[in-house]
């Protein structure tokens, strides 16, 4: 026994130089390191805001063996207004010096309070309150292992505004700005370092959309890459596919995220106060506190197109406004958002989430525009399998 302990001194000693002295992990809206200083506004997209080293957990619990830091950086809403949002930069022992890895998980998030952020769920000590980006955290442990410096962001920014694919986008790219910025204290010799980006299903979004906006909104980033599958490149045609079903879930929580202030919330808060019925402001209140496993069991086999929920039935996704914001969340529809770097896309035939067609007129349409895609059909598993096997 007294050997072992012996053993244990130089991992401990080693623990002592990597955790930060406090390790507490507070809820983002009390912590005041998520509060972006005054006159932030004014600052260019992607400029870091405040830093701070974190310790870093599987499963809140056992500490992860590599430096991190959290960034809060500047970034963009849908309107062109600035806010701000998070990333968690994890930095291996032996890293490479000229490149990293941005990671999107799919945390799902609709809960304003911050307690389904990334930033908060890979924090030492932290309740696994978003079980996706907790089991995502052992993924990410691949690329750290090969030797890259990878990045993880709070890309729905910080009110949570899920299925606003183009906030998460620019909340993307803003985020490698930043880590480009931040270069000096990872070590790395380039200000351009090269970069692929990976998102699945939620992450997904993320991930075809910074493609999408890359060239137009962050051309001088040096992209080599994107990997992405289980996209839902099209909400209303994932919404009809899961409505009722063991994964409608979803659907309450995408409602919320497209209604944040930092999304569609001018355009789309009056008409679903119009045409919400009392169950179905309750379903989105709760939606608004929960993240999204607890969503799934919270509405299985809920239905959005029932008068139950809202006043006009199955003709809810023709409302003029809700018509209007769900095209603009479509990926690759729109020529001149064809990606310029690589896409690497893999999607189930069998997916019970996201329709297969979803992939396969994403593929054909930015094909039609000139984007380099590489697209694999898996023909065994499911959706959340078919990540795991990838």
């Amino acid at each position: 026994m007294l050997s072992s302990a012996r053993d244990m001194l130089p991992s401990l000693a080693v623990w002592g130089l990597l955790l930060p002295s406090t390790l507490a992990a507070i809820l983002p809206q009390y912590d005041p390191f998520y509060t972006a200083p005054a006159g932030y506004e004014s600052k260019a997209p992607g400029t870091i805001l405040r830093s701070r080293r974190v310790a870093t957990a599987y499963l809140g619990l056992i500490p992860d063996a590599v430096q991190a830091w959290q960034l809060l950086y500047r970034t963009t809403a849908i309107n062109g207004t600035a806010i701000s949002s998070a990333t968690t930069v994890f930095k291996p022992l032996n890293p490479k010096t000229d490149s990293f890895v941005s990671f999107h998980t799919a945390y799902d998030g609709s809960a304003a309070t911050g307690a389904c952020d990334p930033s908060y769920n890979y924090q030492l000590f932290a309740p696994q309150i978003d079980l996706i980006s907790s089991v995502e955290f052992f993924l990410l442990q691949a690329y750290l292992l090969e030797g890259y410096i990878v990045q993880s962001p709070d890309y729905e920014g910080p009110d949570a505004a899920f299925g606003a694919g183009r906030l998460a986008g620019m909340g993307v790219l803003d985020s490698m700005r930043a880590i480009a910025n931040f270069k000096t204290t990872l070590g790395l010799t380039t200000s351009t370092p090269k970069i692929v980006g990976y998102g699945y299903s939620g992450g997904a979004i993320a991930t075809g959309w910074a493609a999408s906006l890359l060239s137009s909104y962050a051309p001088e980033l040096n992209v080599l890459g994107w990997a992405q599958g289980g996209t839902p490149a099209n909400l209303t045609g994932t919404a009809v596919f899961i409505d009722g079903t063991l994964f409608a879930g979803f659907l309450p929580q995408a409602l919320v995220g497209l209604g944040a202030d930092s999304a569609y919330g001018a355009q789309l808060d009056p008409v679903i106060n119009r045409i919400a019925t009392a169950k179905g402001k309750n379903t989105l209140k709760v939606a608004e506190q929960i993240c999204g496993v607890e969503n799934l069991f919270t509405f299985a086999f809920g239905q959005i197109q029932s008068t139950d929920f809202q006043t006009l039935g199955n003709k809810v996704f023709f409302e003029p406004t809700i018509a209007s914001i769900l095209e603009k969340t479509v990926m690759g529809v729109n020529p001149d958002e064809t990606p310029k770097a690589p896409v690497y896309l893999f999607h189930a035939t069998n997916d019970e989430i996201i329709p297969y067609a979803n992939a396969s007129t994403l593929y054909s349409d930015w094909c039609a525009d000139g984007a380099s895609v590489h697209f694999t059909t898996v023909a065994n598993g499911g959706h959340a399998t078919t990540n795991e096997s990838m």
